[in-house]
């Protein structure tokens, strides 16, 4: 193995499908400015990042060991790895690292860079998606281990198959990290992670040059990029909350993308021609979850009621017209295996039955929590309104995600509507998360798991 490396220079199954609706001005040629709401924002360190606006900001400050290419997105290819090698008894892969990749900082890409990310990925919240395979913080260093300049080897250690293995390694937690670069900045033997919490250190297309928190992130292109320089050298998020907010200022020209715009904005836009509307299907499922540990929602036939009492197809007709789908399983439409069936719809009678055989006749009162951005507070209102028609007097709560998440995280919420993003192009991620919780002990604080969650 030699030759030239980079060292050379329980969820409801009522869930909606997005196809994100963006509506785009031209104004300036260097500069991109995108009006969105980034509250979900509150760390950019890849071992720890879970949000789906941080998401798409490391897709594009990091590359990760393996990717899909935005041409050909249904195929997975190499990324930092250029290419691979699995074992006659599938048990270890090795990676072969892209020749002549270097980081934002100038510094080579090298397998220390690789088996120092694998190993700092195994401590954050995302680290369900290793330690599956038998990696932990106590024996990565082993199992993952560099061969020579150009190589890296890594050990499953459980029943999985190669091919799952190399699909999650297109995660953003298989983000790879400048190890030199983190190490400079380590706090307390953290190796870097308070740092990476705000900053980045990839090979990606963009760098992050700055994040102020509920005001805007700003990315600077990277121009040694290995696909080439992008085709603008700074993007802006500028956080807009406000859906009127984002048009006004799309109209006006102060920005070039509104990313939150419901579909009566978007259809008072139609005749503008300086506005271009534009929708591009995503993975995103949008999603009703029960807490078990409540003492009326533990209860299975209460679930169930709530599966038929939620009007899915009155708001896909109504006001999320053109940017939903109705979709009723954990993987989403579009992507392999996906299962599209929708066997629940609003059925009152039924709903009011199941909730007379649980016991609860006469309804009860519960917590609903979701975000503040659009279209959330509106899906969540209308959830309120056709529970009430039971006798459950759902209380709407909307918050930032910086609130949300970690009181979802740590079974604090009642009922929650929230979205989710495959972490990987495989159903298992999905399936994973959604109907298997391998341990549902508090201390377990299996914090990215769906089902243990809400279990």
């Amino acid at each position: 193995m030699s030759g030239n490396c980079a060292r050379s220079p329980i969820v409801l199954p009522g869930l909606l499908a997005l196809a994100a609706a963006t509506t785009v001005a031209d104004t300036r040629p260097e500069t991109l400015v995108i009006a969105k709401d980034i509250g979900d924002i509150f760390t950019f360190a890849p071992s720890e990042s879970f949000e789906l606006t941080a998401g798409e900001i490391l897709a594009n400050a990091y590359d990760r060991i393996m990717t899909f290419e935005p041409e050909d997105p249904g195929t997975l290819t190499g990324g930092v790895a250029e290419s691979h090698a699995v074992s006659d008894d599938g048990r270890t892969i090795t990676l072969r690292i892209r020749d002549g990749l270097t980081f934002h900082s100038g510094y080579p890409v090298r397998p220390e860079d690789m088996e120092f990310s694998l190993e700092g990925a195994t401590r954050g919240s995302p680290t369900f998606i290793l330690t599956q395979f038998g990696w932990h913080a106590d024996n990565v260093h082993e199992l993952v281990e560099v061969v020579d300049e150009c190589h890296v080897r890594i050990t499953i250690v459980e029943e999985f198959s190669p091919g799952l293995v190399l699909h999650a390694l297109s995660a953003g937690v298989a983000s790879v990290v400048d190890r030199e670069l983190a190490m400079a900045h380590q706090q307390d033997g953290d190796q870097g992670a308070v740092w990476l919490r705000t900053n980045s250190t990839g090979s990606g297309p963009f760098r992050l040059l700055s994040w102020q928190a509920d005001e805007s992130v700003v990315l600077e292109a990277n121009a040694g990029y290995r696909h080439g320089a992008p085709g603008v050298r700074r993007i802006v998020l500028r956080h807009a909350p406000n859906p009127a907010t984002q048009r006004m200022l799309l109209e006006r020209g102060d920005v070039d993308i509104a990313r939150d715009l419901m579909p009566g904005l978007i259809a008072a836009l139609a005749g503008n021609e300086a506005i271009a509307i534009d929708s591009h299907p995503r993975g995103t499922l949008i999603y009703l979850a029960a807490n078990a540990a409540h003492p009326i929602l533990g209860n299975r036939l209460v679930v169930h009621a709530l599966r038929h009492a939620v009007d899915y197809h009155g708001m896909v007709e109504s006001f999320l017209a053109g940017q939903f789908v109705v979709h009723q399983a954990f993987w989403p439409s579009g992507l392999w295996a996906s299962h599209s069936a929708t066997p629940y719809r609003l059925d009152l009678a039924r709903a009011s039955e199941l909730l007379a055989q649980a016991g609860q006749r006469q309804g009860f009162a519960v917590r609903l929590e979701t975000l503040t951005n659009p279209p959330f507070p509106a899906i969540a209102h209308a959830v309120a309104h056709t529970l009430a028609e039971i006798g459950i007097e759902a209380e709407v709560e909307t918050m930032e995600g910086t609130t949300l998440w970690p009181r979802y995280r740590s079974r604090r919420h009642q009922l929650i509507l929230a979205p989710w993003s495959p972490d990987y192009v495989d159903p298992h991620t999905n399936a994973d998360g959604f109907a298997r919780n391998p341990d549902n002990r508090p201390e377990a604080n299996l914090t990215g798991v769906p089902a243990w969650r809400n279990t």
